[in-house]
C-alpha cells in the first residue's frame, strides 16, 4: 500500500513541476512580446525625432533614412535601423546646426532605444533558454508561442 502513495506523490510532484514550467514559458514569451512592442515604440520615436532633426538641419539623406526606418517591415527593420544609426553618427557634414532641443530629444530617445534593446535581448535569451529545456521539449510546452528573435543592431546611443 505504501508504494501506491509513493507513486501518487511522485505523479503529483511531476504534474506540479510541469504546470509551473508551462506557466513560466507563457510568462517569458509574454514578456518577450511586450519587450518587442516597447522596443518598436522607441524605434518609431527615434525615427520621428530623426525626421525632425533632418528637417531642422536640412539633411535629405538623414530624412530619407529615417523615413525608411519608419516604413520598414519587420524583416527589414534591423537593416533600416542600422542605416539610420550610421546616418545619425555621421554628424551634420557642414549642414545647418539643428536646434539644441531637437538634438537633445534625439539623444534621449536613442538612449531609451539602447536600453529597450538590451531588455528585449535579455528576455529573448531567457525565453530561448527555457525552450531548450528537456521537459519543455518533451511536453511541447512552447508550441503555441513563436520563437522569439534577438534584435541585433549597432548601439543606437549617441554621445
Amino acid at each position: 500500500m505504501w508504494w501506491v502513495i509513493t507513486v501518487v506523490a511522485a505523479v503529483v510532484a511531476v504534474a506540479t513541476y510541469v504546470t509551473w514550467l508551462a506557466a513560466r514559458v507563457d510568462r517569458l514569451h509574454a514578456r518577450a512580446t511586450a519587450a518587442y512592442a516597447t522596443l518598436d515604440a522607441h524605434l518609431v520615436r527615434r525615427a520621428a525625432a530623426a525626421v525632425a532633426l533632418a528637417e531642422a538641419a536640412q539633411l535629405p539623406t538623414l530624412m530619407y533614412a529615417a523615413k525608411i526606418a519608419l516604413d520598414a517591415q519587420p524583416d527589414d527593420r534591423e537593416v533600416a535601423e542600422n542605416d539610420l544609426t550610421r546616418h545619425l553618427r555621421s554628424g551634420f557634414g557642414g549642414a545647418a546646426v539643428p536646434p539644441a532641443d531637437v538634438e537633445e530629444s534625439l539623444v534621449q530617445v536613442s538612449r531609451r532605444v539602447a536600453l529597450a534593446r538590451q531588455v528585449h535581448n535579455d528576455v529573448v535569451r531567457d525565453a530561448l533558454a527555457v525552450r531548450r529545456r528537456r521537459m519543455v521539449r518533451l511536453f511541447r510546452l512552447a508550441r503555441k508561442h513563436p520563437v522569439p528573435a534577438y534584435f541585433d543592431v549597432d548601439d543606437p546611443s549617441l554621445p
